[in-house]
């Protein structure tokens, strides 16, 4: 997804009537956001009393006479306004707001509900309406990921043949009734045909390879085709993982659309699309998505989730871990994933539901059994040896070649995305899915193990050899004979067929990590979980067939001898190639605990618990050493989007008055006065600036801070004014105190907006540590926190001005993308869109009466500076 794509949608400044006119000011309300608000809500309660935020010292009271805190903190209106407490698109919710809505609508259930048996009734199926939605979202995930396996199995296969006995068979299921079938060749079967044998009537031979050769090339980039198209066309958003976006949207962004029917309905279709071309993608980070819309489009049949933005990322967090549950079949390590990698808000309820919805899910997969194994994946393995002690080492090896090929891939596929957005191949979507699809396809062809699915491979590496396994990697040597045999024993000399799959692994690795850097990215569905474990599972293989041969010959040596005797079971293959992918996925992803739970539920065996966890750990230690950033974090930098990540830690020694909004060569902080504006007045200053907010002040001379009102709310509240009431005018007083102001008595009706107003706005002192801001935004999910000085209101920090701030701060690293707010056209806090100075309102700012300009240095050598407040009469405190 574009950055400008984005960030470009729906901004329309020059109109007061346009009510999505709010920008991403950077003085003001942070412009960026993902969700699924499709229509106007009515929020007939706003923020009270009982809200008030957990404490913090840094909150100060506000000004101008407010009412103690057992008092409602807004009043509400007889009608609630439509519209007001909604949010636009590519914006930020208001959480602390949003958790008061719903705790007064929980007190109003509670207190009906002992009326009538109606009112009982109303709260049950309140109280009951989470576990119902969590259900129907774990319903859905399973169905649809069920038919996304058996199509995309289906799919695939077709590009190599067809089975004319039934059409919709996949290879392996034509020849389960099959009698002609041999233990070598066991995917024979004259019910299969490839098109060499359907076109040229020849089954060997040059041309029946040329033909098969040209065959898949030609689905291959059908499937591909189709697939950019109808994303491009359809559904933008169906693209990629979608995983960041998920991240964000889970920390409070709003893009609508996102997890919409449309998205859902392309992004299933193109996913088996995009997996059966044979691209260097999975379908498993693309599932959380899937799951995601499902949760978000039966959110909207309960009021308790549609109307408030905070609770249906509730859902959403469950839909998460659902999504996981039903791609890796592990429902504890889908709860876990939503818990660690993706959600922002993270409840005790959350965590039952999370784990109810994955179960769900996961019990639907089973019962459509789309794999015919009984297992919810297709690389489902048990493990029946012992690991030892001696092997400790070459696990920890996997786990460093996974964190650096982790922390390569991110350079590198960062990298390469920073390009495709800076250059004119961008531009053409369509031209670089047929392009890299057509050199998967050419090059995946001749060798066996990148023409197989990759989670058919995977399959293959995690099996363990035994006596009923053909694979090329179990053609060892018998010590009976010396001819080829199939013994319960791994431990014996390898053959010609398996260094000639070791051979031919090296190459798939190579082809693998190369092809994995260019596609994930591209405009389809792309996951990269299975690619990640597909690169580990290849290099464990080898590193196992390595040591199960170094144990055979070299048995006397000191690791071996006292573990590993002549004829002993004592190295398995298939469990190296197990830590390996955990290795590489966990590099790539830095997920921990997640991860090793998902890899334990893969094999079910306990024992095997410390192999993973050494692996993973020394994975993430070694990727952290070159960056701390995951993939997922990588791309919401690239792609600029509002997210502040828990994991990050701020060392830094500024205040508050070095990041807030203005700065000192900036144009003073427009504000709002209480009770001595008119409408056209308050037209004129939303007409004229992009802000997305104003601070109401007591008065002209006071300044002290009262609240803060919404650039949104006013609008919309002026616009409902003027249609139901009669006698508002363009000089109507406009108040937003409890009681109207004295006025002359030939003047126009009033209009009252305190119930639009927020009395308690989160407020700091401009001397607070910049270390506790980050925090509040992060803990409460804040939009914006008001700066003052002795009550006075200085300026304004938002989600963004941190962002900048954090950025200017890494200056000694490179940054993966240009600072997100440099997207669009940027005025002067005192502009309107057009360019032009806008109307001066009242105005406050704090003149430094040192020379080193605004904010510079830090907070050692300021205390002892002085600082007056000037105020716009003249006056000084």
């Amino acid at each position: 997804m574009e950055s400008e794509q984005l960030y470009h949608r729906g901004y329309c400044r020059n109109s007061y009537n346009s009510i999505a006119s709010a920008s991403s000011d950077e003085e003001l309300l942070d412009g960026a956001g993902v969700i699924m608000d499709f229509h106007t809500t009515e929020d007939d309660n706003l923020l009270d009393g009982d809200a008030a935020s957990p404490g913090s010292n840094y909150a100060m009271s506000n000004g101008g006479g407010v009412a103690s805190s057992t008092t409602h903190l807004l009043d509400f209106l007889e009608e609630p306004i439509p519209g007001v407490g909604t949010y636009d698109d590519f914006h930020t919710i208001d959480w602390v707001r949003e958790k008061c809505k719903d705790r007064e609508r929980h007190r109003k259930i509670n207190s009906k509900k002992k009326e009538s048996a109606w009112e009982f009734t109303k709260s049950l199926y309140d109280a009951w309406s989470g576990w119902l939605v969590v259900t129907l979202t774990g319903l859905a995930s399973g169905a649809l990921a069920g038919l996304i396996d058996i199509a995309a199995d289906w799919m695939n296969d077709l590009k190599e043949g067809v089975c004319l006995s039934a059409m919709w068979f996949n290879h392996e299921q034509c020849c389960w009734t099959s009698n002609e079938t041999t233990f070598a060749e066991r995917d024979k079967c004259p019910q299969w045909k490839s098109w060499a044998e359907l076109i040229l009537g020849q089954a060997e031979g040059p041309g029946s390879y040329i033909m098969n050769y040209f065959m898949y090339i030609y689905w291959a980039l059908s499937f591909a085709f189709l697939a950019v198209c109808l994303v491009k066309v359809f559904a933008p958003y169906a693209c990629g993982s979608g995983i960041p976006e998920i991240k964000t949207i889970l920390s409070g962004f709003i893009i609508r659309g996102y997890l919409g029917k449309w998205t859902l309905m392309i992004k299933t279709i193109t996913l088996v699309l995009a997996v059966a071309s044979g691209l260097s993608l999975g379908k498993e980070g693309p599932l959380v998505h899937v799951a995601c819309c499902c949760g978000n489009i039966f959110s909207y049949l309960f009021p308790k989730y549609s109307k408030n933005e905070a609770k249906k990322r509730e859902v959403l967090s469950a839909a998460s871990a659902a999504g996981v549950s039903v791609a890796f079949g592990a429902p504890i390590g889908g709860v876990l994933f939503s818990l660690e990698e993706v959600s922002y808000y993270f409840p005790l309820k959350t965590l039952w539901r999370s784990f109810f919805a994955a179960l769900v899910a996961a019990f639907v997969l089973r019962s459509i059994n789309p794999f015919g194994n009984s297992r919810l994946v297709l690389f489902y393995v048990e493990y029946h040896t012992p690991w030892y002690l001696f092997e400790l080492i070459p696990f920890i090896l996997l786990g460093v070649f996974g964190g650096l090929w982790g922390a390569f891939f991110i350079r590198a596929n960062i990298a390469w995305c920073r390009r495709r957005k800076s250059t004119r191949f961008g531009k053409y979507p369509v031209l670089e899915v047929i392009l890299v699809a057509a050199i998967t396809a050419v090059v995946a062809f001749p060798n066996p193990y990148t023409r197989q699915n990759t989670s058919e491979l995977i399959k293959e590496l995690f099996t363990d050899c035994g006596p009923l396994e053909s694979s090329q990697l179990c053609q060892y040597r018998s010590q009976m004979n010396g001819s080829k045999a199939f013994t319960d024993n791994p431990n014996r000399p390898a053959g010609p067929g398996v260094y000639s799959a070791m051979w031919q692994l090296c190459l798939a690795l190579i082809f693998k990590i190369i092809m994995t850097i260019f596609t994930f990215g591209l405009k389809v569905p792309s996951g990269l979980f299975i690619p990640s474990m597909a690169i580990g599972a290849i290099a464990g293989r080898i590193v196992g067939i390595a040591v199960e041969q170094l144990a055979y010959y070299h048995h006397d040596w000191f690791l071996f001898k006292e573990w590993c005797e002549v004829g002993a079971d004592c190295i398995t293959p298939g469990l190296y190639a197990m830590v390996g992918a955990a290795a590489c996925l966990g590099g790539v992803t830095r997920m921990t605990v997640s991860l090793v739970v998902i890899v334990f539920e893969l094999t079910g065996g306990l024992e095997y618990i410390v192999p993973l966890m050494a692996a993973v750990m020394t994975s993430k230690w070694v990727g952290d050493a070159f960056g701390r950033e995951g993939i997922y974090e990588a791309h919401i930098r690239l792609n600029g989007y509002p997210f502040l990540d828990a994991k990050e830690e701020f060392t830094h020694t500024t205040l508050a008055r070095e990041v807030m909004r203005p700065r000192r060569s900036d144009p003073p902080l427009a504000v709002l006065t209480q009770d001595d504006l008119t409408v056209e007045e308050l037209q004129s200053v939303i007409n004229e600036t992009s802000y997305n907010g104003f601070p109401v002040i007591v008065s002209k001379e006071s300044q002290r801070l009262v609240g803060f009102a919404l650039r949104r709310d006013i609008t919309i509240a002026i616009e409902n004014a003027r249609r139901k009431q009669e006698g508002i005018m363009l000089n109507s007083r406009v108040y937003f105190t409890q009681h109207a102001p004295t006025l002359p008595a030939d003047s126009p009706r009033p209009l009252k907006l305190r119930s639009i107003l927020d009395m308690s706005p989160f407020t700091v002192t401009d001397h607070t540590p910049m270390e506790i801001v980050v925090d509040i935004f992060r803990k409460l999910g804040l939009r914006q926190c008001l700066v003052t000085h002795n009550g006075i209101v200085l300026g304004i920090i938002t989600k963004k001005n941190i962002l900048e701030h954090l950025e200017e701060l890494k200056q000694h690293t490179e940054p993966l993308a240009a600072s997100w707010y440099y997207h669009k056209k940027r005025h002067p806090s005192s502009h309107g869109s057009n360019g032009k100075p806008g109307s001066r309102v009242h105005h406050v700012q704090l003149i430094r009466s040192f020379q080193d300009g605004w904010g510079g240095g830090g907070g050692d050598d300021s205390e002892d500076e002085e600082e007056q407040v000037c105020l716009l009469n003249g006056s000084n405190l």
